[in-house]
């Protein structure tokens, strides 16, 4: 597949400045880092018809004597690696072993993966005396004991971190102990794609960057895009002149080569530049992915040429990749805990309305219970034409000019500092004063607004409000020392920062997806309250019929009503959708149940009790097929304690269904993984050396593996536990396709080492 775009579109690898370079086509370098050696080889016949520059230094083959001969010719055992895995490896990543080449032949560590249909790249790195005689930097390597005992340890720390923070801390000091860089950092992203040190382990003569932040054009979409295909990334040395491939182009298309997954492909002038100014030599990226999204990287920096061998940076990698679906786990748990909070707020807000009549003034009036789950400064309540208000809000005018604004962006979007969730439910906002200027003068107060739908017919809604985000530059060296010129390759971190500083004036802290389902699942509850509030008015006060149907009729969970007798007065329009038909007035809405007879009883218990239940019940669709639901029952009585009848609120619990069947899956699936593993790691033990090391290597695997599988399962009984979240099914979908690929990464390091 062809990458190439035309420069007029996008400018070329090497010729971008900072106005254009998130456009650079960082992908067709068209050059490789000086410490090793490329071939681009044509599939069918292996036949070199590209080559790095640097061939005749690293291989003892100049130019001419590679291009346009077969692999086969070139000496060494190179070839006899390569066929068997064209032919039956996936090479859509690259594949890593050890193999030698040229006419002495040098040992090198190889990877193979296949650009597009018909070419394999063959990447090559000098290992050992062969690095050594080369004079070039050489790898740094662990024993394989060390690489065991050091992977298990990290594996055992990741599953019991217990938040994202502890999680991180974790992850820098591992790295930093298996990479020996002189500082290792976790980048987070922000929804804006800011970027922000959460974690640092570093060399304790050098300057904290904990807490900095970047702002987005600090990396560029084309590497984002970049990070999510090739997760590890190495630069051995800043300073050394890259390689060009010769010829530039492939000879049988006149393309570029893709280099998108190429281990070796040089950096852009302009990220090396970045990095001087820095005093960073060399550094290692790793991907943390979460949802097939960038969540953050890994990085570290060195302040001497450093080259790491093959097989510490697939430990890295392998680390990376757990840590990724820790970050998931711990993430999604949040959403379980989010319920728990919501199921409390509801419960008091029943009570007081109860006691007092109104909900509303029960929520506003307690600033703490409302504001702090959220981290909110103010908030205010839209209902029934009122403005109730908490903590600190703008003016009353300003409040309702924000609810004009909210309700004209109610569309699905994401854009600039606006997004909606797809039905319309929940808006959230980090910048006012950007995405509306005329609402500027709420920035004191108001400048990032969260705000959730408690009507779908009425201006009713629910807001929180949080200040400007105050910030404080703490980079090393003198503050008043002047910036660099205005040079794209004078870009420094100082002036990053300081960008970062002018992005986020009149800016607020983003709303966190922990917030947003806190948010969205108050704004449901609260729905939920509105709907027993106004059914029980449907019951009691019939000249108030008409307005109050469409409230419950517009609520998007099924409602029931009942009289006294358990025959139906109300159905609203989502339980008629999941239904699949109208239901008949006065018919027994026990007989809509699968289970009619323990309904009936259940209905009637309740009204000798006056206390509500909860249980798992099957609503018979119009197919005649069972659909599961969750049904909450509450009684309605008069203020004379007559029964007057009950509300039932429904909740499909298909995708938790769903979600169960993921899981059990992913566990027969684990279990497999184990089987399969157990099996590689003895085959590769017995061809390690004697009994005795067998059985300590195959043990010390064993731990490794075991490691990843517990990792594994922790995360999967975390994510399933987040119940009011996203769908599970897919998390844990991309769990086993996660374990499964660490499970892979450490067979390719075994065999690495095993042929040491």
């Amino acid at each position: 597949m062809s990458s190439h775009v035309p420069s007029s579109a996008a400018p070329a690898f090497g010729q971008a400045d900072l106005s254009n370079c998130e456009r650079e086509l960082i992908h067709l370098a068209g050059s490789v880092q000086a410490h090793g050696a490329l071939l681009v080889l044509r599939e069918r016949d292996l036949q070199v018809l590209q080559c790095s520059g640097n061939v005749a230094r690293l291989l003892g083959l100049p130019t001419e004597a590679l291009l346009q001969r077969p692999l086969q010719d070139l000496g060494g055992d190179a070839a006899d690696w390569v066929l068997p895995l064209r032919a039956h490896a996936e090479l859509r990543e690259p594949q890593s072993f050890q193999c030698s080449l040229g006419p002495r032949p040098g040992r090198f560590d190889a990877a193979l993966h296949r650009p597009s249909e018909g070419l394999l790249v063959l990447e090559l790195e000098p290992a050992g005396a062969w690095a050594s005689e080369l004079g070039g930097p050489v790898p740094e390597d662990l024993p394989p004991e060390v690489m065991a005992s050091t992977l298990t340890e990290a594996l055992q720390r990741f599953g019991a971190a217990p938040s994202v923070g502890v999680l991180a801390d974790a992850v820098v000091e591992v790295l930093r102990h298996l990479t020996g860089y002189d500082r290792v950092m976790v980048y987070k992203f922000d929804p804006d794609g800011h970027g922000k040190v959460i974690a640092e382990a570093r060399h304790p003569k050098l300057e904290s960057l904990l807490g900095h932040h970047y702002p987005a054009s600090d990396i560029p979409q084309r590497a984002r895009a970049l990070y999510l295909l090739n997760r590890v990334r190495m630069l051995v040395d800043v300073n050394a002149s890259p390689s060009p491939l010769i010829p530039e182009l492939l000879p049988e298309t006149q393309e570029p080569l893709d280099m998108s997954m190429c281990q070796l492909r040089s950096m852009s002038p302009i990220h090396l530049q970045y990095l001087r100014n820095m005093g960073v030599t060399a550094t290692l990226t790793a991907s943390l992915v979460r949802e097939g999204q960038l969540w953050g990287l890994i990085a570290a920096h060195h302040y001497t040429p450093r080259h790491l061998r093959s097989t510490v940076r697939a430990a890295a990698d392998l680390l990376a990749e757990v840590a990724s679906t820790r970050i998931s786990a711990i993430e999604n748990y949040a959403h379980a805990q989010v319920a728990l909070m919501v199921r409390r707020l509801e419960q008091r807000l029943v009570e007081a309305t109860s006691a007092e009549g109104d909900w509303r003034y029960a929520l506003m009036r307690n600033s703490r219970t409302l504001l702090q789950p959220l981290d909110a400064t103010g908030a205010a309540l839209f209902s029934e034409g009122e403005v109730i208000v908490s903590g600190e809000t703008p003016s009353t005018p300003e409040l309702r000019a924000l609810l004009s604004w909210v309700q004209s962006q109610a569309q699905v979007q994401v854009q600039d500092q606006v997004q909606f969730l797809s039905d319309g439910s929940l808006f959230a906002c980090s910048s006012v004063s950007q995405a509306q200027p005329s609402l500027s003068s709420l920035t004191p107060t108001a400048s990032g607004v969260l705000a959730v739908r408690l009507s779908t017919n009425s201006p009713d809604w629910l807001m929180w409000f949080r200040k400007e985000q105050l910030h404080s530059i703490t980079w090393a060296g003198d503050p008043a020392k002047p910036m660099v010129a205005n040079n794209p390759l004078e870009l420094s971190p100082r002036r990053s920062f300081a960008a970062w500083s002018e992005i986020v004036r009149g800016t607020a802290v983003p709303w966190s997806n922990t917030e947003l389902a806190l948010a969205r699942g108050i704004g449901v509850a609260l729905v939920d309250i509105i709907v027993q509030v106004q059914a029980v008015r449907l019951l009691i006060a019939e000249h108030q019929l008409g307005k109050i149907r469409g409230a419950v009729a517009g609520s998007r969970e099924p409602v029931l009503v009942a009289d006294a007798q358990g025959r139906l007065v109300f159905a609203n329009e989502a339980l008629v959708a999941l239904r699949g038909a109208p239901l008949d007035k006065g018919c027994d809405i026990a007989c809509l149940f699968a289970a009619a007879p323990a309904v009936d009883q259940a209905l009637a218990q309740m009204r000798q009790s006056q206390h509500g239940w909860r249980r798992e019940l099957e609503l018979i669709g119009l197919d005649g097929e069972p659909v599961p639901m969750a049904v909450h029952a509450e009684p309605v009585s008069s203020r004379e304690g007559l029964a007057l009848g009950s509300v039932l609120t429904l909740i499909d619990l298909r995708e938790a269904r769903r979600s169960d069947s993921a899981r059990l899956n992913l566990e027969a699936t684990l279990r497999q993984v184990a089987h399969d593993a157990s099996g590689a790691v003895g085959a590769a033990a017995g061809t390690a050396g004697s009994a005795t090391d067998s059985a300590a290597t195959s043990g010390e695997a064993d731990q490794v593996i075991s490691a990843i599988l517990t990792n594994a399962s922790l995360a999967a009984m975390d994510i399933a536990d987040a119940r009011g979240g996203p769908p599970v099914a897919p998390l844990l979908q991309e769990l086993e396709v996660s374990t499964r690929r660490a499970t892979r990464l450490y067979g390719q390091i075994r065999k690495l080492l095993s042929r040491e």
